[in-house]
């Protein structure tokens, strides 16, 4: 994730970093600036249709089409963003239910092994669903000195969360918690499962196809069919009229199709792993 000062105005203006759309539009950038010189030409001065007012008139249509193509475009971009921060409040929640849990077992525990134990699995279920998420494989050894025996075939945070609730059942049957202490405790170890459900709605439920490539054929129709009716009365200043509409209408859909996914590495994505090992360093510090 990109870190910023929010009040740098000329930083966002003038710096070009790697995830900006503009960097990722400037080939067909250049391709519609020539596309539109073209039409300019031929429309101009080779078929001089300066006096055909049908072709004008194609202005009309442009302007009501430009108001539905900025309502799709919000309802986007909006949908998109409200996948980002549902994933950043459900990783919030995680952060906050692992320090829960390592002050109640903190507490309730009072073997130093027993303490290690959980020290060392609350943080790693952060960075196995980290890498969950992110589709990569997770190391076979998860600790230096404790390790845990994972089948990297299945799916991986359900296998530390089942290690973490076998522990917590072994200290009830040998009588290090009591059915109260349990129950306070029950509540941290559900919601890491229940967190692991939630990041994985988002990341396997798409925005629907047929709603995203009809927004990616409108904005290239109507992008296309611009140079037609503003050729007469914008001249040779339609290239770069139409080039620049283009990369605002184009760059609003990248960024969608950029934050719709929060778990993944682009620049704009969420910082899950800088997350986990901070999970890591409070666990660490209250057990």
């Amino acid at each position: 994730m990109v870190s910023y000062n929010t009040k740098d105005w000329f930083t966002f203006i003038f710096r070009f970093h790697k995830a900006d759309t503009f960097r990722k539009l400037l080939p067909i950038m250049f391709a519609i600036g020539l596309y539109c010189g073209i039409i300019e030409y031929l429309e101009v001065e080779y078929l001089n249709l300066s006096s055909n007012s049908n072709i004008k008139n194609i202005t009309i249509m442009h302007g009501m089409l430009g108001f539905v193509i900025s309502l799709l475009l919000v309802f986007r971009t909006n949908t998109a963003y409200d996948r980002w921060w549902e994933g950043r409040k459900l990783w919030g929640s995680l952060v906050n239910n692992s320090r829960n849990l390592a002050l109640k077992l903190s507490a309730i525990l009072t073997l130093e092994e027993d303490k290690d134990f959980f020290r060392k699995t609350i943080p790693h279920y952060a960075n196995v669903l980290n890498n969950h998420l992110k589709n990569e494989q997770t190391a076979m050894q998860l600790f230096d000195d404790l390790e845990l025996e994972i089948n990297h075939q299945i799916h991986l945070p359900n296998q530390v969360a089942k290690k973490m609730f076998d522990k917590i059942n072994h200290f009830y049957l040998s009588g290090k918690l009591t059915g109260d202490q349990l129950i306070i405790i029950n509540s941290e170890l559900q919601s890491f499962t229940e967190i692991c459900g939630a990041c994985e709605r988002i990341k396997n439920t798409p925005i629907p196809y047929s709603y995203s490539a009809f927004i990616k054929k409108f904005i290239f129709f109507y992008v296309m069919t611009l140079p037609f009716g503003y050729a007469f009365s914008l001249g040779y200043y339609v290239i770069p009229v139409v080039v620049f509409i283009f990369y605002v209408l184009a760059s609003l859909e990248l960024i969608a199709e950029e934050i719709e996914d929060p778990f993944g590495t682009d620049e704009n994505d969420l910082p899950t792993q800088k997350i986990s090992e901070n999970i890591k360093k409070h666990v660490e510090e209250l057990l």
